[in-house]
């Protein structure tokens, strides 16, 4: 069964650099780290110890406010190092990995396995952390049955992974991931694709499809979630990524974790961006062209919701896309008060991107301005498809009002929704950050 949906509001934003459909194998990384900081709300209690021999799919951590919920490693090797920051707060963990990796035995999961079975397995497996709720964000609870489960088919961020092209190959694992997951739910799960994609995503079965089209953010789990059933007070929906449920087939199938990412290494300072299988965890160094410099920056995630990470660093647990564009330093002569041919806006003053929709711009880091109290221009509406007043969410938030956000539909929103108003923003507000403290003051006040 499958259902037409159509997003009018929204911005696409064409950069240089999309990943041609080639795809290489990385070289092994020596080094691989998980970082806690990765599943925001998780309070890390260590089961390992430094120097300490781990396989893949060994516990690492679990989260203290829920002890079920566990973290295993991506490889087997030896815990070189776990470093802490402030208040001994735990920043990363370090792993020398073996030549060969070594899996833990995590068993078969029966396909007329229950509910409560499906559960255990996945949160013993160290699978869970890949299910994530609204309302909050956040990690789910187990404990709390969602009304619908939500998957996202496709993705219009800008240089965003083609996911037909990273599932090819995997309809099998998603397929079992699927009928697993719905057992777990006593209503169904929602699967967007992108219309007249001749997607095979569209053939999947226990699933319904919806064929959705627009500009981004249609692609978005939470405009899938807002079109079809939002969340009021009291209810839960849970939304897992489209290459985590290959992951988590994978897993059940085989009975290892197996933690294989498919990534698109893009933009406009990639010299020939492209996609990369590689693991969790592994180094940049091994992922990233060696003519990458300083002055370029490194986003993993997409250049609107990822975070800027080193060089040095490492790829994150729920990353498929590593950005890589010139950073901003320069400022332009008399700023937006010259016709502008070169930049991106919403807007028509003085800048002509609206007369060139398929053109490919190739933007830096800068923000084109500073930070200044909110100004009324009604941008944020344009490009803002959800039922919901995104101005007077964001201020609700800001003087922390739990009654109004509440009223305004906070439950359903993640940081991610405010991406493009934060785009288009004038008054260079950051409304990822402002939504996200609010739906964390939401959390710890109403539960």
């Amino acid at each position: 069964m499958s259902k037409d949906i159509i997003v009018k509001k929204g911005l696409n934003i064409n950069l240089v650099g999309d990943a041609t459909k080639t795809l290489e194998i990385s070289k092994n990384s020596k080094y691989y780290s998980v970082y806690p900081e990765d599943f925001h709300g998780v309070f890390p209690k260590l089961t390992i110890k430094a120097d300490e021999k781990v396989k893949a799919g060994d516990v690492l951590f679990y989260d203290k406010n829920n002890e079920k919920v566990k973290f295993v490693s991506p490889v087997s090797g030896k815990i070189t190092e776990i470093q802490r920051g402030e208040r001994r707060r735990i920043v990363s963990i370090e792993i020398l990995a073996d030549n060969k990796i070594e899996y833990k035995n995590l068993g078969n999961l029966d396909a007329k396995a229950d509910k409560n079975k499906i559960i255990d397995y996945l949160l013993n497996a160290g699978l869970w952390p890949f299910i994530k709720q609204r309302p909050y964000d956040v990690i789910a609870d187990h404990k709390i049955s969602p009304k619908s489960i939500f998957i996202s088919g496709f993705s219009s961020a800008p240089l965003s992974a083609d996911l037909d092209f990273i599932s090819k190959g995997y309809e099998d694992k998603i397929q079992i991931a699927i009928n697993f997951l719905s057992k777990l739910t006593d209503g169904e799960i929602h699967m967007s694709v992108r219309k007249n994609s001749n997607s095979e995503l569209s053939n999947l079965k226990n699933v319904v499809i919806h064929n959705v089209s627009g500009p981004h953010p249609s692609g978005n789990v939470g405009t899938l979630i807002n079109k079809v059933s939002p969340v009021n007070k009291g209810e839960v929906v849970w939304t897992i990524s489209l290459q985590d449920l290959i992951l988590i087939g994978s897993v059940v199938e085989s009975g290892k974790f197996s933690a294989e990412r498919i990534i698109a290494l893009v933009g406009s300072s990639v010299e020939n961006p492209r996609y990369i299988k590689t693991l969790i965890g592994s180094q940049m160094l091994t992922i990233l062209d060696k003519g990458i410099q300083d002055e370029n920056r490194i986003i993993s995630g997409n250049v609107l919701t990822g975070k800027q990470i080193s060089i040095k660093g490492h790829l994150d647990y729920y990353s498929n896309t590593v950005s890589v564009i010139p950073e901003g330093n320069d400022y332009d002569l008399f700023g937006w008060t010259r016709p502008i041919f070169d930049k991106i806006s919403a807007s028509r003053a003085l800048t002509f991107s609206w007369l060139l929709p398929n053109k490919k711009f190739s933007l830096n880091t800068n923000t084109n301005g500073e930070h200044r109290a909110f100004v009324i221009t009604g941008s944020y509406e344009e490009v803002f498809p959800l039922d919901i007043y995104p101005m007077r969410i964001l201020k609700a938030c800001m003087y922390k009002d739990l009654e109004e956000m509440e009223a305004l539909g906070m439950y359903e929103v993640a940081p991610e929704d405010f991406a493009l108003t934060e785009f288009v923003c004038v008054s260079k507000q950051p409304h990822q950050d402002i939504i996200r403290k609010g739906l964390d003051l939401m959390k710890k006040e109403l539960g």
